[in-house]
């Protein structure tokens, strides 16, 4: 299972959402932080958000420690971009850890500081509020949102 976690952060590196989801069950389950629990197309047309939001950008998905049997994995992987609201460099650091079914990933749950997050990507707001669960609520809305809106632009 480690080519499969190895496919979906090589295609997220070259913004290639497509690729990225041929690893992803049909059924699959994503949770973060930003997005909260994400399931089936939903979770796939978030990386396509995410990728195209990122084209033409200075992004940069690097990944390592990749770990895997049968049934599960885990990964360690980081990611740089400027944050498009504040214009601010953000340096995240993730662990993700998945479950497998029928040779594809089954659930997805990508973990990191939302506290440090905040502050790199929000300033002296995110230093502030970035630890409150009224925070991770209301960045959960907008990030929602957003999607809600990719989804709508591609009936």
């Amino acid at each position: 299972m480690k080519a499969i976690i190895t496919q979906f952060y090589t295609a997220f590196s070259e913004l290639n959402p497509e690729k990225m989801t041929s690893s992803y069950h049909k059924d699959v389950v994503f949770e973060d932080p930003a997005f909260g629990q994400l399931e089936g197309k939903r979770a796939s047309n978030m990386w396509r958000m995410l990728c195209e939001s990122q084209k033409e950008k200075n992004f940069i998905v690097t990944f390592s420690d990749i770990q895997s049997d049968d049934n599960t994995g885990s990964a360690y992987w980081e990611a740089k971009y400027e944050f498009s609201k504040t214009g601010r460099k953000v340096h995240n650091k993730i662990i993700a850890q998945f479950e497998f079914k029928d040779g594809l990933i089954i659930k997805h749950t990508d973990d990191f500081n939302l506290h440090s997050w905040a502050k790199q990507a929000l300033g002296f707001k995110g230093y502030l509020f970035g630890r409150t669960s009224f925070f991770k609520k209301k960045l959960q809305k907008q990030t929602n949102s957003l999607l809600d809106r990719f989804e709508n632009s591609l009936k």
